[in-house]
Protein backbone atom coordinates (compact mmCIF):
# COMPACT_ATOMS: atom_id res chain seq x y z
CA UNK A 1 0.00 0.00 0.00
CA UNK A 2 3.26 2.56 0.26
CA UNK A 3 2.84 2.96 -3.72
CA UNK A 4 -1.02 3.88 -3.34
CA UNK A 5 -0.36 7.78 -3.02
CA UNK A 6 1.77 7.70 -5.81
CA UNK A 7 -0.25 6.23 -7.64
CA UNK A 8 -2.93 8.38 -6.41
CA UNK A 9 -0.93 11.68 -7.24
CA UNK A 10 -0.41 10.30 -10.91
CA UNK A 11 -4.29 9.68 -12.01
CA UNK A 12 -4.93 13.53 -10.59
CA UNK A 13 -2.04 14.70 -13.10
CA UNK A 14 -3.76 12.64 -15.46
CA UNK A 15 -7.46 13.50 -14.83
CA UNK A 16 -7.63 16.96 -16.04
CA UNK A 17 -6.31 16.40 -20.17
CA UNK A 18 -8.58 12.91 -20.12
CA UNK A 19 -11.99 14.08 -18.33
CA UNK A 20 -13.69 15.71 -21.34
CA UNK A 21 -13.45 12.53 -23.68
CA UNK A 22 -14.10 9.61 -21.24
CA UNK A 23 -17.78 9.13 -20.67
CA UNK A 24 -19.42 9.83 -16.83
CA UNK A 25 -18.12 6.62 -14.45
CA UNK A 26 -21.38 4.75 -13.06
CA UNK A 27 -22.55 3.65 -9.50
CA UNK A 28 -22.21 0.50 -10.93
CA UNK A 29 -18.76 0.19 -12.53
CA UNK A 30 -19.58 -3.13 -14.41
CA UNK A 31 -22.35 -0.63 -16.44
CA UNK A 32 -19.62 1.34 -18.11
CA UNK A 33 -19.67 0.72 -22.16
CA UNK A 34 -16.17 1.25 -23.58
CA UNK A 35 -16.56 0.23 -27.00
CA UNK A 36 -16.67 3.31 -28.56
CA UNK A 37 -12.70 3.72 -27.89
CA UNK A 38 -13.11 0.60 -30.61
CA UNK A 39 -11.97 2.53 -33.56
CA UNK A 40 -10.03 5.07 -31.52
CA UNK A 41 -6.41 5.49 -33.22
CA UNK A 42 -4.57 7.28 -30.35
CA UNK A 43 -1.81 5.78 -27.97
CA UNK A 44 -3.29 7.44 -25.27
CA UNK A 45 -2.11 4.90 -22.39
CA UNK A 46 -5.48 5.86 -20.22
CA UNK A 47 -7.60 5.13 -23.12
CA UNK A 48 -5.62 1.59 -23.95
CA UNK A 49 -6.64 0.64 -19.91
CA UNK A 50 -10.32 1.19 -20.71
CA UNK A 51 -9.91 -0.89 -24.15
CA UNK A 52 -7.19 -2.83 -24.52
CA UNK A 53 -8.16 -5.59 -27.84
CA UNK A 54 -7.91 -9.27 -27.33
CA UNK A 55 -9.06 -10.22 -30.79
CA UNK A 56 -7.88 -8.72 -34.64
CA UNK A 57 -11.50 -7.45 -35.09
CA UNK A 58 -11.47 -5.60 -31.75
CA UNK A 59 -15.00 -7.86 -30.51
CA UNK A 60 -12.65 -8.75 -27.57
CA UNK A 61 -11.25 -6.57 -25.04
CA UNK A 62 -10.58 -5.72 -21.22
CA UNK A 63 -11.51 -2.82 -19.66
CA UNK A 64 -9.45 -1.90 -16.35
CA UNK A 65 -10.98 0.45 -13.74
CA UNK A 66 -11.06 1.39 -10.34
CA UNK A 67 -11.29 3.82 -7.02
CA UNK A 68 -9.55 5.18 -4.39
CA UNK A 69 -11.45 7.21 -1.78
CA UNK A 70 -9.62 8.67 1.38
CA UNK A 71 -12.37 9.98 4.35
CA UNK A 72 -11.64 11.30 7.43
CA UNK A 73 -14.41 11.47 10.02
CA UNK A 74 -14.23 12.90 13.55
CA UNK A 75 -16.92 12.23 16.47
CA UNK A 76 -18.03 14.43 19.34
CA UNK A 77 -20.38 11.98 22.11
CA UNK A 78 -20.46 8.91 19.04
CA UNK A 79 -23.79 7.04 19.55
CA UNK A 80 -25.12 9.78 21.96
CA UNK A 81 -22.08 9.09 24.08
CA UNK A 82 -22.39 5.52 24.07
CA UNK A 83 -19.03 5.14 21.99
CA UNK A 84 -15.51 5.96 23.55
CA UNK A 85 -14.27 9.27 23.06
CA UNK A 86 -11.99 9.69 20.33
CA UNK A 87 -10.31 13.38 20.34
CA UNK A 88 -8.31 12.65 17.15
CA UNK A 89 -10.98 10.76 14.47
CA UNK A 90 -10.26 8.39 12.63
CA UNK A 91 -9.70 7.67 8.64
CA UNK A 92 -11.20 5.16 6.02
CA UNK A 93 -9.90 4.11 3.11
CA UNK A 94 -11.36 2.15 -0.12
CA UNK A 95 -9.65 0.43 -2.64
CA UNK A 96 -11.23 -1.03 -5.61
CA UNK A 97 -10.43 -2.40 -8.68
CA UNK A 98 -11.98 -4.35 -11.64
CA UNK A 99 -11.23 -6.06 -14.52
CA UNK A 100 -14.24 -6.48 -17.65
CA UNK A 101 -13.71 -9.20 -20.05
CA UNK A 102 -15.41 -9.23 -23.33
CA UNK A 103 -14.82 -11.93 -25.30
CA UNK A 104 -16.96 -11.48 -28.19
CA UNK A 105 -20.77 -9.71 -28.10
CA UNK A 106 -22.33 -13.02 -26.38
CA UNK A 107 -19.94 -13.32 -23.31
CA UNK A 108 -17.84 -10.98 -20.91
CA UNK A 109 -17.12 -11.24 -17.49
CA UNK A 110 -16.09 -8.93 -14.51
CA UNK A 111 -14.09 -9.31 -11.65
CA UNK A 112 -13.56 -6.33 -8.52
CA UNK A 113 -11.19 -6.59 -5.97
CA UNK A 114 -12.06 -4.74 -2.62
CA UNK A 115 -9.99 -3.18 0.40
CA UNK A 116 -11.83 -1.27 2.93
CA UNK A 117 -9.15 0.07 6.09
CA UNK A 118 -9.87 2.24 9.41
CA UNK A 119 -6.97 3.83 10.84
CA UNK A 120 -7.35 5.10 14.39
CA UNK A 121 -10.91 4.61 15.76
CA UNK A 122 -11.25 4.57 19.37
CA UNK A 123 -13.00 1.18 19.40
CA UNK A 124 -12.09 -1.82 17.49
CA UNK A 125 -14.06 -1.26 13.83
CA UNK A 126 -16.73 -3.03 12.39
CA UNK A 127 -16.89 -5.23 8.80
CA UNK A 128 -18.67 -2.00 7.08
CA UNK A 129 -15.75 -0.20 8.35
CA UNK A 130 -13.15 -2.85 7.35
CA UNK A 131 -12.45 -5.74 5.21
CA UNK A 132 -8.71 -5.71 4.25
CA UNK A 133 -9.32 -7.52 1.10
CA UNK A 134 -12.00 -9.87 -0.72
CA UNK A 135 -13.50 -10.54 -3.99
CA UNK A 136 -15.64 -8.00 -4.12
CA UNK A 137 -17.46 -9.28 -7.62
CA UNK A 138 -17.05 -11.68 -9.35
CA UNK A 139 -19.55 -12.86 -12.46
CA UNK A 140 -19.81 -13.99 -15.68
CA UNK A 141 -22.53 -12.84 -18.32
CA UNK A 142 -24.80 -14.24 -21.33
CA UNK A 143 -25.78 -12.17 -23.58
CA UNK A 144 -28.61 -12.80 -26.00
CA UNK A 145 -30.10 -10.23 -28.19
CA UNK A 146 -33.17 -10.63 -29.80
CA UNK A 147 -35.14 -9.08 -32.23
CA UNK A 148 -36.39 -5.47 -32.40
CA UNK A 149 -34.05 -4.01 -30.04
CA UNK A 150 -34.77 -6.50 -27.17
CA UNK A 151 -31.98 -8.14 -25.09
CA UNK A 152 -31.49 -10.92 -22.61
CA UNK A 153 -28.61 -11.25 -20.07
CA UNK A 154 -28.02 -14.26 -17.64
CA UNK A 155 -25.90 -13.38 -14.97
CA UNK A 156 -24.33 -15.23 -12.71
CA UNK A 157 -21.94 -14.56 -9.70
CA UNK A 158 -20.91 -11.98 -7.15
CA UNK A 159 -21.77 -8.48 -7.82
CA UNK A 160 -23.67 -5.50 -6.49
CA UNK A 161 -27.46 -5.09 -6.45
CA UNK A 162 -29.33 -1.62 -7.10
CA UNK A 163 -32.89 -0.88 -7.71
CA UNK A 164 -34.97 2.15 -7.82
CA UNK A 165 -34.01 5.33 -5.17
CA UNK A 166 -31.47 2.45 -2.89
CA UNK A 167 -34.16 3.13 -0.24
CA UNK A 168 -34.44 -0.91 -0.37
CA UNK A 169 -31.26 -2.28 -1.99
CA UNK A 170 -27.92 -0.40 -2.34
CA UNK A 171 -24.49 -0.97 -3.31
CA UNK A 172 -23.84 1.04 -0.01
CA UNK A 173 -21.56 3.45 -1.50
CA UNK A 174 -21.50 5.73 2.02
CA UNK A 175 -19.80 3.13 4.71
CA UNK A 176 -16.47 2.20 3.71
CA UNK A 177 -17.24 -1.46 2.33
CA UNK A 178 -19.73 -1.63 -0.41
CA UNK A 179 -22.46 -4.56 -0.27
CA UNK A 180 -22.56 -7.15 -2.80
CA UNK A 181 -24.46 -10.49 -3.48
CA UNK A 182 -23.93 -14.03 -4.49
CA UNK A 183 -26.74 -13.89 -7.38
CA UNK A 184 -28.45 -15.41 -10.86
CA UNK A 185 -29.95 -13.27 -12.58
CA UNK A 186 -32.22 -12.70 -15.55
CA UNK A 187 -31.92 -9.60 -17.05
CA UNK A 188 -34.79 -8.48 -20.17
CA UNK A 189 -34.88 -5.10 -21.72
CA UNK A 190 -36.83 -3.48 -24.66
CA UNK A 191 -37.49 0.22 -25.32
CA UNK A 192 -38.67 1.54 -22.36
CA UNK A 193 -38.76 -1.25 -20.14
CA UNK A 194 -36.35 -2.87 -18.25
CA UNK A 195 -37.18 -6.17 -15.98
CA UNK A 196 -34.85 -8.11 -13.67
CA UNK A 197 -35.46 -11.16 -12.12
CA UNK A 198 -33.34 -12.52 -9.41
CA UNK A 199 -32.50 -15.25 -6.92
CA UNK A 200 -29.12 -14.45 -4.16
CA UNK A 201 -27.65 -14.95 -0.74
CA UNK A 202 -26.08 -11.56 0.50
CA UNK A 203 -22.23 -11.73 1.37
CA UNK A 204 -21.87 -11.41 4.94
CA UNK A 205 -18.66 -8.97 4.38
CA UNK A 206 -15.56 -10.43 7.24
CA UNK A 207 -12.73 -8.38 8.14
CA UNK A 208 -9.35 -10.75 7.38
CA UNK A 209 -8.59 -11.59 4.04
CA UNK A 210 -10.26 -13.45 1.09
CA UNK A 211 -12.79 -14.49 4.01
CA UNK A 212 -16.39 -13.56 2.88
CA UNK A 213 -17.53 -16.87 2.22
CA UNK A 214 -20.53 -18.17 0.54
CA UNK A 215 -23.48 -17.14 3.35
CA UNK A 216 -26.16 -19.40 3.55
CA UNK A 217 -27.99 -17.71 6.19
CA UNK A 218 -29.57 -15.01 4.17
CA UNK A 219 -31.46 -15.63 0.74
CA UNK A 220 -32.94 -12.27 -1.16
CA UNK A 221 -34.91 -13.01 -4.47
CA UNK A 222 -37.54 -11.33 -6.17
CA UNK A 223 -38.24 -9.03 -9.33
CA UNK A 224 -37.85 -5.28 -10.29
CA UNK A 225 -39.58 -3.83 -13.22
CA UNK A 226 -39.18 -0.30 -14.80
CA UNK A 227 -41.43 1.43 -17.33
CA UNK A 228 -40.16 4.51 -18.89
CA UNK A 229 -42.11 7.45 -20.75
CA UNK A 230 -45.06 7.38 -19.36
CA UNK A 231 -48.01 9.90 -19.72
CA UNK A 232 -47.97 12.13 -16.60
CA UNK A 233 -46.29 9.91 -14.34
CA UNK A 234 -43.18 9.75 -16.52
CA UNK A 235 -41.10 6.89 -15.00
CA UNK A 236 -43.38 3.69 -12.32
CA UNK A 237 -41.50 1.30 -11.00
CA UNK A 238 -42.65 -2.13 -9.70
CA UNK A 239 -41.36 -4.59 -7.89
CA UNK A 240 -41.30 -7.93 -5.43
CA UNK A 241 -38.97 -8.92 -3.19
CA UNK A 242 -38.38 -11.70 -0.83
CA UNK A 243 -36.17 -12.16 2.51
CA UNK A 244 -35.31 -15.19 4.27
CA UNK A 245 -32.75 -14.74 7.39
CA UNK A 246 -32.22 -17.64 9.59
CA UNK A 247 -32.25 -15.04 12.49
CA UNK A 248 -33.50 -11.39 12.74
CA UNK A 249 -33.28 -9.62 15.76
CA UNK A 250 -36.45 -7.19 16.39
CA UNK A 251 -37.11 -5.19 20.19
CA UNK A 252 -40.38 -7.76 19.91
CA UNK A 253 -37.97 -10.68 19.67
CA UNK A 254 -35.67 -12.94 17.44
CA UNK A 255 -35.68 -15.80 15.45
CA UNK A 256 -36.68 -17.10 11.60
CA UNK A 257 -37.96 -14.08 9.45
CA UNK A 258 -39.94 -14.92 6.14
CA UNK A 259 -40.79 -11.52 4.26
CA UNK A 260 -42.05 -10.69 1.26
CA UNK A 261 -42.34 -7.00 0.30
CA UNK A 262 -44.60 -5.49 -2.47
CA UNK A 263 -44.17 -2.36 -3.98
CA UNK A 264 -44.39 0.46 -6.53
CA UNK A 265 -42.63 3.76 -7.09
CA UNK A 266 -43.43 7.20 -9.54
CA UNK A 267 -40.41 9.26 -10.20
CA UNK A 268 -39.16 12.00 -13.03
CA UNK A 269 -38.36 15.14 -13.42
CA UNK A 270 -40.54 18.10 -15.45
CA UNK A 271 -40.17 21.87 -15.61
CA UNK A 272 -37.56 21.98 -12.83
CA UNK A 273 -39.63 19.62 -10.48
CA UNK A 274 -38.45 16.40 -9.71
CA UNK A 275 -40.62 13.94 -7.29
CA UNK A 276 -39.82 10.77 -6.04
CA UNK A 277 -42.69 8.99 -4.91
CA UNK A 278 -43.03 5.34 -2.85
CA UNK A 279 -44.92 3.07 -1.35
CA UNK A 280 -44.84 -0.38 -0.28
CA UNK A 281 -46.73 -3.23 2.22
CA UNK A 282 -44.58 -6.55 3.77
CA UNK A 283 -46.26 -9.32 4.81
CA UNK A 284 -44.94 -13.19 6.01
CA UNK A 285 -43.57 -14.71 9.23
CA UNK A 286 -41.16 -13.89 11.61
CA UNK A 287 -40.40 -16.45 14.95
CA UNK A 288 -43.92 -17.50 16.01
CA UNK A 289 -45.22 -14.06 14.83
CA UNK A 290 -47.09 -12.60 11.20
CA UNK A 291 -46.01 -9.56 9.42
CA UNK A 292 -48.01 -6.90 8.50
CA UNK A 293 -45.61 -3.41 8.23
CA UNK A 294 -45.44 -0.80 5.52
CA UNK A 295 -43.52 2.59 4.50
CA UNK A 296 -44.86 5.26 2.17
CA UNK A 297 -42.36 8.43 1.30
CA UNK A 298 -42.37 11.52 -0.52
CA UNK A 299 -39.30 13.25 -2.13
CA UNK A 300 -39.82 16.17 -3.95
CA UNK A 301 -38.33 19.53 -4.83
CA UNK A 302 -38.06 22.78 -7.10
CA UNK A 303 -35.01 24.38 -8.77
CA UNK A 304 -35.02 28.09 -10.00
CA UNK A 305 -32.90 27.55 -13.54
CA UNK A 306 -33.06 30.69 -14.13
CA UNK A 307 -32.62 32.48 -10.70
CA UNK A 308 -28.66 33.57 -9.20
CA UNK A 309 -26.95 30.13 -7.58
CA UNK A 310 -29.80 28.42 -9.06
CA UNK A 311 -31.30 27.63 -5.64
CA UNK A 312 -33.15 23.29 -5.06
CA UNK A 313 -35.78 23.94 -2.41
CA UNK A 314 -36.84 20.05 -1.29
CA UNK A 315 -38.98 18.35 1.11
CA UNK A 316 -38.54 15.01 1.69
CA UNK A 317 -41.01 12.83 4.24
CA UNK A 318 -41.59 9.53 5.52
CA UNK A 319 -43.97 7.24 7.50
CA UNK A 320 -42.43 3.91 8.42
CA UNK A 321 -43.88 1.40 10.53
CA UNK A 322 -43.63 0.03 13.98
CA UNK A 323 -44.34 -2.43 16.01
CA UNK A 324 -47.92 -1.65 17.71
CA UNK A 325 -47.78 -4.24 20.68
CA UNK A 326 -45.12 -6.18 22.49
CA UNK A 327 -45.52 -9.93 22.90
CA UNK A 328 -48.36 -10.35 20.72
CA UNK A 329 -48.94 -12.68 17.87
CA UNK A 330 -47.74 -9.77 15.57
CA UNK A 331 -45.40 -8.04 14.02
CA UNK A 332 -45.36 -4.64 12.30
CA UNK A 333 -41.82 -3.46 12.55
CA UNK A 334 -40.16 -2.34 8.93
CA UNK A 335 -37.31 -4.36 7.66
CA UNK A 336 -35.56 -1.94 5.32
CA UNK A 337 -33.79 -4.95 3.54
CA UNK A 338 -30.26 -3.55 2.28
CA UNK A 339 -30.16 0.53 1.79
CA UNK A 340 -27.71 2.67 1.51
CA UNK A 341 -26.00 3.04 4.59
CA UNK A 342 -25.94 6.73 4.87
CA UNK A 343 -29.72 6.97 4.84
CA UNK A 344 -29.97 9.88 6.28
CA UNK A 345 -26.59 11.38 5.37
CA UNK A 346 -22.47 9.66 6.17
CA UNK A 347 -23.15 10.45 10.06
CA UNK A 348 -24.98 7.51 9.42
CA UNK A 349 -26.95 6.79 12.83
CA UNK A 350 -30.40 6.08 12.69
CA UNK A 351 -31.94 3.55 9.82
CA UNK A 352 -35.59 3.64 8.53
CA UNK A 353 -37.60 1.52 10.79
CA UNK A 354 -40.10 2.61 13.60
CA UNK A 355 -39.73 6.22 12.01
CA UNK A 356 -41.41 9.34 10.93
CA UNK A 357 -39.35 11.95 9.57
CA UNK A 358 -39.66 15.07 7.87
CA UNK A 359 -36.58 16.35 5.61
CA UNK A 360 -36.76 20.05 3.96
CA UNK A 361 -33.45 20.86 2.36
CA UNK A 362 -32.13 23.64 0.18
CA UNK A 363 -28.94 23.33 -2.33
CA UNK A 364 -27.11 26.29 -4.04
CA UNK A 365 -24.76 25.62 -7.18
CA UNK A 366 -22.21 28.33 -6.37
CA UNK A 367 -20.59 27.49 -9.58
CA UNK A 368 -21.17 24.38 -12.44
CA UNK A 369 -18.71 22.28 -9.83
CA UNK A 370 -19.29 23.83 -6.38
CA UNK A 371 -22.27 22.99 -4.54
CA UNK A 372 -23.43 24.00 -1.31
CA UNK A 373 -26.24 21.52 0.40
CA UNK A 374 -28.27 21.75 3.35
CA UNK A 375 -30.95 20.12 4.95
CA UNK A 376 -32.78 19.75 8.07
CA UNK A 377 -34.24 16.26 9.22
CA UNK A 378 -36.77 15.95 12.34
CA UNK A 379 -37.30 12.27 13.50
CA UNK A 380 -40.05 10.62 15.69
CA UNK A 381 -40.55 7.32 16.60
CA UNK A 382 -44.10 6.66 14.48
CA UNK A 383 -44.54 3.86 17.39
CA UNK A 384 -44.10 4.25 20.99
CA UNK A 385 -44.37 -0.04 21.59
CA UNK A 386 -41.22 -0.37 19.12
CA UNK A 387 -37.42 0.88 19.09
CA UNK A 388 -35.12 2.66 17.16
CA UNK A 389 -33.04 0.65 14.86
CA UNK A 390 -29.26 1.11 12.56
CA UNK A 391 -29.10 1.37 9.43
CA UNK A 392 -28.50 -2.45 9.05
CA UNK A 393 -31.59 -2.82 11.06
CA UNK A 394 -29.79 -3.76 14.09
CA UNK A 395 -31.52 -2.60 17.23
CA UNK A 396 -30.28 0.28 18.48
CA UNK A 397 -32.13 0.96 21.82
CA UNK A 398 -35.39 -0.92 23.33
CA UNK A 399 -38.74 1.32 23.30
CA UNK A 400 -39.89 -0.76 26.74
CA UNK A 401 -38.43 1.75 28.74
CA UNK A 402 -39.65 5.02 27.56
CA UNK A 403 -42.99 6.33 25.89
CA UNK A 404 -41.30 9.65 24.32
CA UNK A 405 -41.69 9.36 20.70
CA UNK A 406 -39.39 12.32 19.62
CA UNK A 407 -36.01 11.11 18.82
CA UNK A 408 -34.26 14.40 17.63
CA UNK A 409 -33.08 16.75 15.21
CA UNK A 410 -30.57 16.51 12.78
CA UNK A 411 -29.03 19.82 11.31
CA UNK A 412 -26.47 18.81 8.23
CA UNK A 413 -24.12 21.36 5.39
CA UNK A 414 -22.18 19.93 2.99
CA UNK A 415 -19.81 21.30 -0.06
CA UNK A 416 -19.79 19.37 -2.84
CA UNK A 417 -16.74 20.32 -5.60
CA UNK A 418 -16.62 17.76 -8.75
CA UNK A 419 -13.76 19.41 -11.11
CA UNK A 420 -14.29 16.83 -13.46
CA UNK A 421 -15.46 13.10 -13.83
CA UNK A 422 -11.91 11.61 -12.53
CA UNK A 423 -12.28 13.72 -8.78
CA UNK A 424 -14.60 14.29 -5.51
CA UNK A 425 -14.26 16.66 -2.70
CA UNK A 426 -17.03 16.69 0.14
CA UNK A 427 -16.73 18.11 2.93
CA UNK A 428 -19.46 17.55 5.41
CA UNK A 429 -20.92 18.47 8.74
CA UNK A 430 -23.37 17.09 11.08
CA UNK A 431 -25.29 18.71 14.38
CA UNK A 432 -27.48 16.20 15.81
CA UNK A 433 -29.66 17.64 18.66
CA UNK A 434 -31.06 14.66 21.02
CA UNK A 435 -34.87 14.34 21.74
CA UNK A 436 -36.53 13.35 24.78
CA UNK A 437 -36.36 9.78 23.74
CA UNK A 438 -32.89 9.76 23.62
CA UNK A 439 -32.18 11.11 27.20
CA UNK A 440 -35.01 8.97 28.63
CA UNK A 441 -33.30 5.89 26.85
CA UNK A 442 -29.28 6.28 27.17
CA UNK A 443 -26.69 9.09 27.70
CA UNK A 444 -28.54 11.70 25.06
CA UNK A 445 -25.72 13.41 24.64
CA UNK A 446 -25.80 15.68 21.56
CA UNK A 447 -23.82 14.75 18.32
CA UNK A 448 -21.04 16.66 16.50
CA UNK A 449 -19.84 15.13 12.90
CA UNK A 450 -17.32 16.33 10.66
CA UNK A 451 -16.25 14.47 7.43
CA UNK A 452 -14.07 15.38 4.37
CA UNK A 453 -13.89 12.93 1.63
CA UNK A 454 -11.40 12.76 -1.44
CA UNK A 455 -12.42 10.02 -4.07
CA UNK A 456 -10.85 9.24 -7.44
CA UNK A 457 -12.36 7.11 -10.15
CA UNK A 458 -10.67 5.97 -13.03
Amino acid sequence: MKNIPIIFVLLVLTAHSQAQSIPAFKQLRYEEDYSLFRQDTSRDWYKATKFTPLSKHKQAYVSIGGDIRYQYQWFQNENWGESPPDHDGFILTRYLVHADVHAGKNFRTFIQMQSSLANGKAYAPSPVDENQLDLHQAFADIIMPLANKQGLILRVGRQELLYGSQRLVAVRDGPNNRQSFDAIRLLYTRPNWKTDLFFSHFVRSQQKIFDDGFNKNTKFWGIYAVRNKIPFFRNVDVYYFGLWKNNTKFDDGAGKELRHSLGSRIWGNSNGWRYDIEGLYQFGDFADKTIAAWTFSVNTGYKFQDTRLKPEIGIKTELISGDKKYNDDKLQTFNPLFPRGGYFGLVSIIGPANLTDIHPSLTLDLSSKLSLNMDYDIFWRYSAHDGIYGPNVALIYSGKTSDHKFIGKQLSANLEYTPNNFLYFRGEFTWFQAGDYLKDVGPGKDILFTAITTQLRF
